[in-house]
């Protein structure tokens, strides 16, 4: 898929985990690459193992914080071809123990924020004919226990990407959610340290869930956004593609 020589992509949650791989991958298929993350030293890590890549830190709490962003990717790099909405958070409990604070956080960075990125990046993509690719996740397919907001703000994600691939495929963007399962990433640590696992205990347990006796890598989402980001994909648009090793099959 070399097909993207001098295009752009704007990722974001681009720090770690997910994000990284969709970075680094997307700068090897020829992109030049934002990458933008909230945490400083974890940005300037993957500065420093991907010089390549331009790097944004900040807060995308504002739609004047989106904006900016949108803004700053294209005076660095003069266009805009593929936006990744990929930065999340998870807070495990269910309706009684998900307090205001929970609930308002979850649905600010997991939807609210991806919709302002949108409706900034939209005239810019309209302009290449460009495409958006929304990190959603399985449980934003089906259910799932003890995520009441996590599932919400997947499940908007899902519906939102639908939406917006109706009002926008004639103006040639595409827009596309992929719906990843347990990933191997800080986030499933982080999960398991919640429940009382340390990290290898947190990683086997993720992987006696699967169909597949596995956890998905971030490489493997990486490359799915790859495709989805390539004209390969041209005809694809208002698709919620699950990648979970078959968890939401039936």
């Amino acid at each position: 898929m070399k097909d993207t020589q001098a295009r752009v992509a704007l990722v974001t949650g681009a720090s770690s985990g997910i994000g990284a791989a969709i970075a680094s991958r997307l700068a090897a298929d020829g992109f030049s690459v934002m990458a933008a993350g909230r945490d400083a030293a974890r940005t300037a890590n993957l500065k420093a193992e991907l010089p390549a890549l331009r790097t944004w830190v900040g807060d995308l709490g504002s739609a004047d914080a989106c904006s900016q962003l949108v803004a700053d990717c294209v005076k660095a790099f003069g266009r805009l071809d593929v936006l990744v909405n990929n930065a999340g958070i998870y807070h495990p409990a269910n309706a009684e123990e998900t307090t205001d604070a929970i609930w308002q956080q979850t649905i600010a960075i997991n939807l609210t924020a991806p919709f302002l990125l949108c409706r900034a990046a939209l005239p810019k993509l309209r302009e290449t004919r460009g495409a958006i690719i929304n990190i959603a996740s399985d449980w934003g397919l089906v259910g799932g226990r003890n995520a009441v907001a996590y599932c919400a703000s997947k499940g908007g994600i899902v519906l939102m990407s639908k939406a917006m691939a109706l009002d926008h495929a004639a103006e040639g963007v595409r827009i596309n959610a992929v719906c990843p399962g347990d990933v191997e990433t800080p986030m499933l640590y982080r999960s398991g340290a919640l429940h009382g696992l340390d990290r290898e205990a947190a990683l086997s347990e993720a992987h006696a869930s699967s169909r597949t006796g596995r956890v998905t890598t971030p490489a493997e989402v990486a490359a799915l956004v790859a495709f989805l980001a390539s004209e390969e994909a041209a005809q694809i648009t208002g698709a919620a593609i699950p990648i979970d090793g078959g968890n939401t099959a039936g």
